[in-house]
């Protein structure tokens, strides 16, 4: 006795197909393209805009970190919490610039504010107006020149360094009282890191 092998049947729908319109086969083929073309166009696309944001950022940065002098406009929070800057409000012509290396960090400020505004920033120092001393110019000629500083304007000019054991930040602060209702304040907060 032979084993008789299985039979493969036959496929349930053996006709052949009808050959393909030229019509058919041309939406066909754009339908493919098209899927193609946005499989690649999209990732392709969101690349290049999230290349060119990043480029931008890194440009505002750059310029930001490679400034030389003062910027107008107020340190950041985190800047002036760091240096114990408190500027006060209301305060106007604020500008700032700081420069860190591994030997000292320093942030540079200059306001303007009312008399009420200078007490208050003197008070979170721990100083009061009495403390100012006439003619006093803690800020050395190197910070002056960092900053374009001139002190020798019409005044009366006055000024203190308050000093504090490291790494708690010293101030060097000069106060021109030319207005007296509106005070101008230089302010050097130097820290070791």
């Amino acid at each position: 006795m032979t084993a008789s092998l299985p039979r493969q049947t036959e496929a349930p729908d053996t006709r052949e197909r009808p050959a393909e319109s030229p019509g058919h086969k041309a939406r066909r083929r754009a339908l493919t393209l098209l899927i193609i073309g946005l499989l690649i166009g999209v990732p392709a696309g969101y690349l290049v805009i999230s290349a060119a944001q990043s480029r931008d950022s890194g440009k505002a940065k750059e310029a930001k970190y490679s400034a030389t002098g003062l910027s107008a406009g107020w340190p950041s929070k985190v800047q002036r919490r760091l240096y114990q800057v408190n500027v006060p409000h209301p305060a106007d012509q604020i500008a700032y610039y700081e420069t860190n290396n591994w030997k000292t960090s320093r942030l540079y400020v200059q306001f303007r504010t009312t008399v009420a505004g200078l007490d208050s920033y003197l008070q979170a120092l721990g100083m009061r107006r009495d403390d100012l001393k006439p003619d006093d110019l803690p800020i050395s000629g190197r910070d002056q020149k960092i900053t374009g500083w001139d002190f020798t304007g019409s005044g009366p000019w006055s000024g203190f360094t308050c000093k504090q054991k490291n790494p708690a930040p010293s101030q060097d602060v000069v106060v021109n009282m030319s207005d007296p209702t509106y005070p101008m304040v230089y302010v050097v907060s130097r820290t070791v890191p």
